[in-house]
């Protein structure tokens, strides 16, 4: 079993910049490929972003169009999302997971509470 703990969100200005961190405290990340997700109010689970456990393969949702970036630090066990220009329409709970590259949520064995990302116009 692999523990997930999220943090970073919070409420900021459209424009405004977060992020996200997901660690997996205990665990070495090294060899699990992470994912981000989220979801909004009413709508379905959303894929965002996904690295390789090399870190050397990345995706990124198409609504993203360059303005997120996910990384990972090996010593820290930590993958990160860096979140640019947010809009409000990136208002939404966002989730890391953990098994996978794929941008189907049902692909992902291991997920994380969430932490909640709010974006004011």
């Amino acid at each position: 079993q692999v523990r997930l703990v999220e943090s970073g969100g919070g409420l900021v200005q459209a424009g405004d910049s977060l992020r996200l961190s997901c660690a997996a405290p205990g665990r070495t990340t090294t060899r699990y490929s992470t994912g981000w997700f989220r979801q909004a109010p009413g709508k379905e689970r959303e894929f965002v972003a996904s690295i390789s456990g090399s870190g050397h393969v990345t995706d990124y949702g198409d609504f993203v169009k360059g303005r997120f970036t996910i990384s990972r630090d090996y010593a820290k066990n930590t993958v990160y999302l860096q979140m640019d220009s947010l809009k409000p329409e990136d208002t939404a709970l966002y989730y890391c997971a953990a098994g996978s590259t794929s941008r189907s949520n049902g692909d992902y064995e291991y997920w994380g509470q969430g932490t909640q990302v709010t974006v004011s116009s």
